[in-house]
């Protein structure tokens, strides 16, 4: 079994609240737009991280475009402007079409989304909308769940608050 902490679209800002809804996380995921380096590194020295690199991040970071792997028996792939369902960005339809993975998250539009793909293998789509105060986004959110041998078990939904 393993918790997991979900936000996206930071954009240099950091709720300190993060660390309070996520203490019981055993890692943090973080779908791109992450801005300031000091994010990351706050985020790495709380829990272990997965991240992708965003629009807005340094192309020479160190952040991928892309992350890929698996966990509790589920396939993942994490990358920031995805689209959503039906509608996925033209350079990631083909490679779900190709290799669809159990979860795919996404970031970049600010809006919060869980829902299968009725069509695309019944990918669970994730978007964790913007736990930063940047954007057209009204509540700042993120998204706590377990993995568990191949089960995805209690998805909740948090709101920090206004930006």
């Amino acid at each position: 079994m393993t918790r997991i902490g979900l936000l996206s679209d930071t954009h240099s800002f950091l709720d300190p609240q993060i660390f309070t809804h996520f203490d019981k996380c055993d890692e943090i995921w973080h779908a791109g737009d992450v801005g300031a380096p000091s994010v990351t590194d706050q985020l790495r020295s709380f829990r272990p991280l997965r991240v992708v690199c965003g629009n807005i991040d340094q192309e020479s970071s160190d952040l991928p475009l892309n992350l890929r792997f698996n966990l509790e028996e589920l396939a993942v792939w994490m990358t920031h402007i995805g689209g959503t369902p039906p509608r996925y960005n033209p350079i990631v339809r083909p490679n779900l079409q190709l290799d669809p993975p159990d979860i795919f998250i996404c970031g970049h539009s600010h809006i919060l989304k869980v829902v299968r793909d009725p069509v695309m293998n019944r990918i669970l789509f994730i978007n964790p909308g913007a736990a930063g105060k940047t954007g057209f986004h009204q509540m700042r959110t993120a998204i706590r769940f377990t993995l568990d041998a191949g089960r995805i078990l209690d998805m909740q939904v948090i709101e920090l608050g206004k930006k």
